[in-house]
């Protein structure tokens, strides 16, 4: 699960490194923490680079989802379609969302192979759902109209790379969901007008009738944060109460991005 850009704050608590390793992607950190952003318990946590925490697992509990916006992601698909079946996820990261859609028929591209080994020896994930490759190219292979639901849930230390927020990339992707379907993006960006966030949500206008966006309170503007993109050629419910503490904000107009083989 790739994103969740909240810093960590070893510090103020026990800190046990389990795994440190820079791969073709990332730089890797896995350790155990007595507490979680406030949370005492025990935790386990995948880092990217600049101690971005990607994934967290409760290890008294390991099906709960402690980050919110995975959370957040599955509420709004619940309650906009409850009978979804198909889901195409980009970024696997430890298989939060990847175990919590085993039940449905569901594909996953994660670019880093060495990730998807971390999930498996540290987080316990079991399932095979996972493709290792480039996941722009991966969904451009799926049939037409073959998703209810696709998620955009990738990250490099530069962000959510940009082959994964172009006009040229929403016209494939929009091709790949059923009539309906829904795609939900996350990104992240500072939790004020934040330059690309806007492109992002402006590039996504031009393809899907209905789009909204939701973030987290933030204490000052210049805060990073996830920020959840949502589009559909239909209108787009959710219920305050269970979006784990997100809220709808309203972006900025911005520019649309194109792939800069299109200049």
């Amino acid at each position: 699960m790739y994103n969740h850009l909240r810093k960590s704050t070893k510090g103020e608590r026990s800190v046990r490194v389990l795994y440190r390793n820079k791969s073709e992607q990332h730089e890797l950190t896995i350790y155990d923490t007595s507490k979680l952003y406030g949370e005492k318990g025990r935790f386990r946590v995948l880092e990217f680079s600049n101690a971005a925490v990607q994934g967290a697992m409760d290890l008294d509990e390991p099906s709960r989802m402690v980050l919110e916006y995975p959370r957040a992601m599955v509420h709004l698909m619940e309650q906009n379609n409850p009978e979804y079946q198909s889901v195409f996820v980009i970024g696997h990261g430890i298989g939060t969302l990847t175990s919590y859609l085993s039940n449905r028929q569901v594909k996953v591209a994660e670019l880093d192979a060495e990730v998807v080994e971390l999930s498996r020896t540290f987080f316990g994930y079991r399932g095979d759902h996972v493709l290792v490759g480039d996941g722009r190219e991966l969904l451009e292979q799926e049939t037409s109209g073959s998703y209810h639901y696709i998620i955009v849930d990738a990250f490099t230390a530069a962000g959510t790379p940009a082959q994964f927020t172009s006009s040229s990339f929403f016209t494939m992707l929009k091709d790949k969901l059923h009539s309906g379907g829904i795609v939900l993006l996350n990104v992240f960006g500072r939790a004020g007008n934040d330059r690309l966030v806007n492109a992002i949500h402006t590039t996504l206008q031009e393809h899907f009738a209905y789009t909204r966006s939701f973030a987290l309170p933030a204490e000052t503007t210049d805060e990073i944060q996830n920020r959840i993109l949502v589009g559909c050629d239909g209108p787009i419910s959710f219920q305050s109460r269970h979006m784990a503490g997100f809220v709808e904000q309203q972006p900025g107009e911005g520019y649309v991005i194109v792939d800069s083989n299109e200049f």
